[in-house]
């Protein structure tokens, strides 16, 4: 079993940048594709972004291309994302995901099989 423990969500204004981490424990995530989903209100989970086992290959939804970028430390066990040049559409809770299968950088949330339990954005104007 691994869990994720996600950090780094706060208040900030339009423009501002934030850090994200997503801390693993229980087991080695060194193997595992990991993944940002995020939840506004009233609406579904989606896709933010993805990173291969060895952080070699990423993706990016394209509401946050050229603003956020992913990395990862298997070292520490850990995942970043760095959120630059944040809106108000990116208010949300940000969500860290395991995907121990890793046979591609999905973007389909049910293809993630650990999940932590969220950390809040909210970007005021």
């Amino acid at each position: 079993q691994v869990q994720l423990v996600e950090s780094g969500g706060g208040l900030v204004q339009a423009g501002d940048s934030l850090s994200l981490s997503c801390a693993a424990s229980g087991r080695s995530i060194s193997n595992y594709v990991m993944g940002w989903f995020r939840q506004a209100p009233g609406k579904e989970r989606e896709f933010v972004a993805a990173i291969w086992w060895s952080g070699g290959s990423t993706t990016y939804a394209d509401s946050v291309k050229a603003r956020f970028t992913i990395s990862r430390d298997n070292a520490k066990n850990t995942v970043y994302l760095q959120m630059n040049s944040l809106k108000p559409e990116d208010t949300a809770v940000y969500y860290c995901a395991a995907d121990s299968n890793s046979f591609s950088l999905s973007t389909h949330a049910n293809l993630y099989d650990y999940w932590g339990q969220g950390t809040e954005v909210t970007v005021s104007s």
